[in-house]
């Protein structure tokens, strides 16, 4: 049965628009998980926000679309992206137990993604779960919580 989507007025395709994003603490964490799933990567829009961006990119052999850094406004360029319906997925290996002097971005990407019910994993298990899931292989139409 098809789900109700004039909350969002999109449903996600089969192929994901997936944006990876990590910490610079969480860099080397977030590339060895994509080397683990770069297969099921490979079958999907990849971006990614500066640096991240670019050492998935020559890491993995895909293209990476890149946003800007997440303290020169990549945080702020994915939420936009969120908000216009251009993303599906979002991997953030973000570390919380440092500070970081763009914090309020970070946490504002995170808000936007739960208001347009947009899946966002972060730490390792989760993204597991997340790609693994027989709904990242299929149409899906998700339901924001927008009022």
């Amino acid at each position: 049965m098809p789900r109700d989507t004039t909350k969002t007025g999109r449903a996600m395709p089969v192929r994901k628009r997936i944006v990876l994003i990590a910490h610079d603490n969480k860099k080397d964490d977030l590339l060895a998980w994509a080397r683990f799933n770069r297969g099921t990567l490979g079958s999907h829009d990849l971006y990614g926000t500066g640096t991240t961006g670019s050492l998935l990119a020559k890491e993995l052999g895909l293209e990476v679309t890149r946003f800007l850094s997440g303290p020169l406004g990549g945080d702020q360029q994915v939420g936009a992206a969120i908000a216009e319906g251009r993303v599906d997925l979002i991997i953030f290996f973000w570390d919380p137990l440092e500070p970081h002097p763009h914090d309020v971005d970070v946490k504002a990407l995170l808000r936007i993604a739960v208001v347009y019910d947009v899946p966002i994993a972060c730490n390792r298990a989760t993204a597991d779960f997340v790609l693994s899931s027989p709904l990242l292989e299929r149409e899906y139409a998700p339901v924001a919580s927008i009022r």
